[in-house]
């Protein structure tokens, strides 16, 4: 076989794909060599590419800062919600997919929900869960201002719509006849759910749940409204390194990363279901 020639115009395709790489990707280097940053080359001109690593930005950052404590409140609401999301979002966009519940005024309900602006309801929330949080439920149930009940009930009442409505589209390219079959082997509806179509859709559900658990995690507006110490999370965390004596830009960096860093190992880990699910049922036979 005949090697392809390397043209003028690869050379230029490449060189363009390099550079808009660049782009994107330096700011995420320059974050990631601040954080290991000594104090005095942080801000030094000319910047400086070489330095002596350091881990004291990490160190003020967790052990100062309180920056593990953020961490382990945005991994447990993030997690909790997304679960929620999931459940809640398989079971309803089935429904609108097979059964046309509400005649697509239901659904159209959910969404316009989505659109609603967070700033326009966090007034509303904010006395919901103060008024909640003074009863033994709430107390219960963690349903109070600086509690982590609270940005769980939000984050999956903002995440439902735009996961059942993601999720529909997967239900609908599943043929019907593989249920069809399912129920004449005796299964009820529950369990061609459960063992027919929640396996084949497991790429829609897959790309559902790394948005949800990217928006509940990178969420900031309820979080720092709603919260003050006990239920703070990274994203409040990470403005919490502007004080009146200036930005402290090394454990603001650090932790920058740290609040980066997950996100990106779990989409590349699910990158392959990413793929399938934003291609599924792209080609129809």
């Amino acid at each position: 076989m005949q090697a392809k020639t390397f043209t003028m115009a690869d050379l230029i395709r490449y060189t363009l794909v390099i550079a808009i790489l660049i782009v994107f990707l330096f700011p995420i280097y320059w974050m990631v060599s601040t954080s290991f940053k000594p104090p005095p080359d942080i801000l030094t001109r000319p910047p400086k590419w070489t330095f002596q690593p350091t881990l004291s930005n990490y160190v003020y950052a967790f052990e100062e800062a309180n920056f593990a404590l953020f961490l382990k409140n945005t991994l447990i609401v993030s997690v909790i919600s997304s679960t929620i999301v999931i459940v809640l979002a398989s079971l309803a966009a089935y429904s609108f997919a097979r059964y046309n519940t509400g005649a697509g005024h239901l659904m159209f309900f959910f969404l316009t929900t989505r659109m609603m602006p967070g700033i326009a309801v966090i007034i509303p929330f904010f006395v919901i869960f103060k008024v909640i949080g003074g009863t033994a439920i709430g107390q219960a149930l963690s349903l109070g201002l600086d509690r982590l009940g609270a940005l769980v009930v939000c984050y999956t009442v903002f995440n439902l719509p735009f996961a059942i409505w993601l999720m529909h589209s997967f239900f609908q390219d599943i043929p019907r006849e593989l249920e069809d079959s399912a129920r004449l082997d005796g299964y009820s509806r529950l369990q061609v759910l459960w063992r027919v179509v929640l396996p084949l859709a497991v790429p829609g559900i897959a790309v559902t749940a790394i948005f949800t658990l990217i928006f509940s995690w990178n969420e900031f507006l309820f979080a720092f409204l709603l919260t003050r110490d006990v239920a703070r999370t990274i994203t409040v965390g990470v403005a919490g390194f502007w004080t009146q004596r200036g930005i402290m830009w090394g454990p603001l960096s650090a932790a920058a990363t740290v609040c980066v860093v997950p996100m990106l190992v779990f989409a590349l880990v699910l990158q392959r279901y990413i793929v399938r699910g934003l291609t599924f049922g792209a080609v129809r036979g």
